[in-house]
């Protein structure tokens, strides 16, 4: 009995710990603090989750690689072992820049998931070498918004803050509201833990392939 009440007690502990990451990694206080653009898409959250990392890149080198992202374009920047684990139908990441997913837009969507999955984004906002917000009201089990009424808003935020030369501050937020009850219990239960792995992959995949960007790398998407 006592062996079991350790265990207990070690997968509870190991549980908060993962749904305190999948809210924070990464980010100081003071970034989870502050607001950030597309933050009034979703004014009344039950979850937020804010995610940083500093990449030794200049906002230039970084924003193509947020650009590209989406199925069926960049991907997520997320270890294959991951996409295998979490997302199966997922391809491979991009590691270079393509010209033809740079032209992005308000309005335009960002698939989450092959085209009848219903897991897109909308382009909120967007502002180069700044700000991305990305917004979802799609992102639900299959039928359930006819059948129980349930609905989800969901904003996605990628900020570049440039701290130095050759220094970048990349910021990114999820704000979600979510109906009712079961599918919120059920989405801040599994999703946000499962924020801490795909956040931590996002964030080292983006800053690994922004401080290998060469001027040569931006000059071709330049000509394209």
């Amino acid at each position: 009995m006592k062996s079991r009440t350790i265990a207990v007690a070690g997968a509870t502990a190991a549980y908060a710990e993962l749904q305190w990451l999948g809210r924070t990694y990464g980010a100081t206080r003071a970034e989870r603090r502050r607001p950030l653009p597309g933050d009034e898409l979703c004014p009344y959250p039950q979850a937020v989750t804010t995610h940083a990392i500093t990449i030794n890149a200049r906002a230039e080198r970084i924003w193509p690689w947020l650009v590209q992202m989406g199925w069926g374009r960049g991907q997520w920047y997320t270890a294959r072992w991951v996409d295998r684990l979490l997302f199966p139908a997922n391809g491979p990441s991009a590691e270079r820049l393509m010209p033809q997913w740079q032209d992005l837009k308000v309005g335009d969507r960002v698939l989450d998931g092959a085209p009848d999955k219903h897991t897109a984004f909308v382009v909120a906002q967007i502002e180069p070498n700044r700000h991305l917000v990305l917004h979802s009201r799609e992102h639900l089990p299959p039928h359930s918004d006819e059948r129980y009424g349930a609905s989800v808003n969901w904003s996605w935020q990628f900020v570049l803050d440039e701290i130095a030369d050759d220094e970048t501050r990349f910021v990114f937020r999820s704000r979600l509201r979510l109906e009712p009850r079961w599918v919120e219990a059920f989405y801040l239960a599994v999703i946000v833990p499962a924020d801490f792995v795909m956040s931590r992959q996002m964030l080292h995949g983006v800053k690994q392939r922004a401080e290998r960007t060469t001027s040569d790398d931006l000059a071709a998407l330049a000509v394209a």
